[in-house]
């Protein structure tokens, strides 16, 4: 008990210093400084929750669509200690107290959900910032699992990479105990609350997070959903996940008229189907992913 409520207090000292540098100094600031911050104070975050980075991005091309299976709210600060990126969430997300504030400063992209106008002005925004070489992050299952699976790729935030002629790079994100074992506490699902996930992590005494690109894609004369199944089965190989829906994701993707990924591959190894998938703060639904809390 001590650990963790010096863990909490540390942690909300350090929400309040994010705040103050975005309020203070980014309005101020070159973008490559702003990057610097956000993956600094992103390190500095995950270092308080006792989670131990092990990413290894710096090969990905700058101006990379980044392309990562969803697990937790730390999912986001896990990419940006790896590799500063901007994100997409839906426009709700905008009207959060703080959250929104804070994401509307830190390259947050908005998507307002069942609009094709703003769709188009959001992917000339993504458009713009791959082809200025930023890297863009899309989490395209748009919702969390619990890292046992994974759900489907909806396709339609892949368009962008196609448009600037930028690479897709497909990341595998995964939590584990300090034994190498999975870890299910970083997972944001079904009923459990921020707070309890929170708690969850920092509960533990460390919890180690890898994140691994597979191969890029190149998105030259190659159709989004293409580009969406192929990345799906790079991240299930690299995480030995199977490559087949869970069942229930795929009835429910029929019945929602979404067309359901194919099931004639399995990428090694298995893993049991636990857990229901959730949106993590931000996330959003079908063809939309993504959220910067």
């Amino acid at each position: 008990m001590p650990l963790r409520a010096i863990r909490l207090l540390r942690l909300a000292l350090h929400v309040i210093w994010g705040i103050s540098l975005v309020w203070a100094l980014y309005p101020f600031i070159h973008d490559r400084r702003r990057l610097w911050l956000k993956q600094r104070w992103s390190r500095q975050l995950l270092d308080i929750l006792a989670v131990r980075l092990d990413a290894h991005l710096s090969s990905a091309a700058p101006g990379s669509l980044i392309v990562a299976n969803h697990i937790s709210w730390l999912d986001i600060f896990a990419l940006n200690a790896a590799r500063p990126v901007a994100f997409i969430s839906k426009a709700e997300v905008r009207q959060w107290p703080l959250i929104g504030w804070l994401s509307a400063h830190t390259d947050t992209v908005f998507l307002e959900r069942g609009s094709r106008a703003h769709a188009k002005v959001v992917n000339e925004r993504i458009d713009a910032l791959l082809s200025a070489e930023k890297d863009v992050a899309v989490f395209p299952e748009g919702t969390t699992t619990d890292g046992t699976h994974l759900l489907a790729f909806h396709a339609a935030l892949l368009q962008p990479a196609i448009a600037a002629g930028r690479p897709l790079q497909p990341v595998a994100v995964s939590y584990h105990e300090l034994d190498g074992s999975r870890s299910l506490a970083p997972a944001y699902i079904g009923e459990t609350t921020l707070l309890e996930c929170v708690l969850a992590i920092i509960s533990r005494r460390g919890i180690i997070v890898r994140v691994q690109p597979t191969p890029a894609l190149p998105t030259s004369e190659r159709h989004r959903r293409e580009l969406a199944h192929a990345a799906r089965a790079a991240i299930a190989f690299r995480l030995a996940l199977p490559l087949e829906l869970p069942e229930v994701t795929a009835s429910a993707e029929v019945a929602a008229g979404v067309e359901p990924q194919p099931n004639t591959a399995h990428a090694s190894g298995a893993a049991t189907d636990r857990g229901e998938p959730r949106s993590a703060p931000g996330d959003s639904n079908g063809d939309q992913p993504v959220a910067q809390p």
